[in-house]
């Protein structure tokens, strides 16, 4: 018997290699949100240390630039957080992208696996076909 070819193989190929793409762009999508949080850890940090420097100073300069350094970091956090909401949007349209493409790939391997049972069905009645033969007695008159 020949051996088992799917028709769709190359559909299947690319399917897959659509949805490793797809893997891809989400893990850079992810990887942009951790670095905005990153960042948003980093003014928290930065509020805790100026207002940990200026707990017992008194100098109205110090006071001045602790406020205009926090009006900075209000700044800094404000513009972060509207990144880190268009980072999710993009985050959640890549996973939509590889839930789709996972769908297609599964749907594909699943109808791969039905024609290789159909096909490892057919070999093995064929062999079975071919053994009932070989112990038949070969009647040369008939």
């Amino acid at each position: 018997m020949k051996k088992f070819s799917f028709e769709l193989e190359k559909v299947l190929e690319f399917r897959n290699f659509e949805k490793r793409q797809a893997e891809g762009e989400l893990a850079k999508a992810l990887a942009a949100e951790n670095e905005i949080d990153a960042g948003l850890e980093d003014i928290a940090r930065q509020y805790a240390a100026v207002k940990a420097q200026m707990r017992d100073s008194r100098d109205f300069q110090d006071v001045v630039a602790q406020s205009r350094f926090n009006n900075f970091l209000d700044y800094q956090k404000e513009e972060l957080l509207r990144q880190l909401a268009e980072a999710k949007l993009v985050t959640e349209q890549k996973r939509d992208i590889l839930r789709e493409s996972m769908k297609k790939t599964t749907a594909l391997e699943k109808l791969r696996e039905k024609h290789l049972a159909e096909w490892n069905a057919a070999a093995d009645y064929e062999e079975a076909e071919l053994l009932d033969e070989a112990r038949r007695p070969h009647n040369p008159n008939t």
